[in-house]
């Protein structure tokens, strides 16, 4: 889901309506996506959600090309985007897709919001970044924020906290493919996102071959629409949009995204799924949206600036 640009002359530090429209946009895409994953589960493996959503948002960006008549990507470029795709979309997807197994799909949501936080650790360790007062204080409040979602009593149900473990493992590989894609600033959004999508199939699918056996499987309408779904709307659209928004606003204010993924999450939880939010939930929300908000600064300036 993350990946991280090379600053250029066009950037929008300023955050224009338009940016902040594809934000919101593309936040309420992505939240869609744990929705789309609790619907396909019903039917399918983790790792045939995960092959099929590839898949599909391979085949979807195959058509973009050829409506648009333009040259696929060639050359070395292609080993950088089987390690994207293994880190950005195979490790994440496969992960989620089984702690959904375990836990609700808001929650799953929420978890996932602390992939910004795992970014700041990763670059500060790979001596991208250095700390700073806000960064410290981000990523003590986000890592609280999941000791309140998980709770003392989540050790009780391995199952449950099995399946929040594993959806921090999807955020920290989110995390790790922004650091390793600093290296694609400059290619165009379309071949980052068709690239990775190609790279993750070429992992997921032996596997799923493998240990799914998903040719035996006959699943339902709702579980192929769900699965449509996330590999149209959730894959092949919305990397290319992800993308451009690095390129337009940079890595930090494209890092917002993760804000709305959970509002977008919980609301269908709720509505479709019959899923009930706890405290808990508003509370670890709150304190990931909190440190989200701390992570460059600009809420303690906004303070500073208030009292001033």
């Amino acid at each position: 889901m993350v990946a991280r640009s090379t600053m250029n002359p066009s950037l929008d530090t300023k955050m224009s309506n338009s940016v902040w429209a594809m934000i919101v946009g593309l936040g309420a895409i992505w939240g869609s996506s744990f929705f789309f994953f609790a619907v396909a589960l019903k039917d399918f493996q983790p790792l045939t959600v995960a092959v099929g959503r590839t898949l599909i948002g391979v085949i979807f960006l195959v058509a973009v090309y050829l409506v648009l008549r333009r040259a696929m990507p060639r050359g070395a470029i292609w080993k950088d985007y089987l390690v994207l795709g293994l880190l950005n979309n195979a490790i994440p997807f496969t992960l989620t897709a089984m702690a959904q197994q375990t836990i609700e799909s808001g929650l799953a949501s929420i978890l996932n919001a602390t992939t910004p936080i795992f970014s700041v650790i990763v670059a500060r360790l790979v001596g991208h970044e250095s700390w700073t007062a806000p960064r410290l204080i981000a990523v003590f409040l986000g890592f609280l924020g999941v000791a309140v979602l998980m709770g003392p009593t989540a050790w009780s149900q391995i199952g449950s906290a099995w399946g929040q473990l594993l959806v921090l493992g999807a955020a920290l590989s989110y995390s790790l493919a922004g650091v390793f894609g600093r290296r694609f600033g400059q290619q165009p959004a379309l071949d980052v996102a068709f690239g990775q999508v190609v790279g993750a199939s070429i992992v997921l699918l032996p596997l799923a071959l493998v240990f799914d056996r998903f040719w035996i499987v006959d699943p339902g309408w709702s579980a192929l629409a769900a699965l449509f779904g996330i590999g149209t709307l959730c894959t092949a659209a919305a990397y290319p949009l992800f993308f451009v928004i690095l390129r337009r606003a940079g890595a930090t204010n494209a890092m917002l995204v993760t804000l709305v993924n959970p509002v977008t999450a919980v609301l269908l939880g709720v509505t479709l799924l019959g899923e009930q939010p706890t405290w808990t939930m508003f509370a670890g929300m709150a304190l990931i949206a909190l440190s989200l908000l701390t992570i460059d600064g600009r809420l303690l300036r906004h303070v500073g600036a208030a009292r001033g």
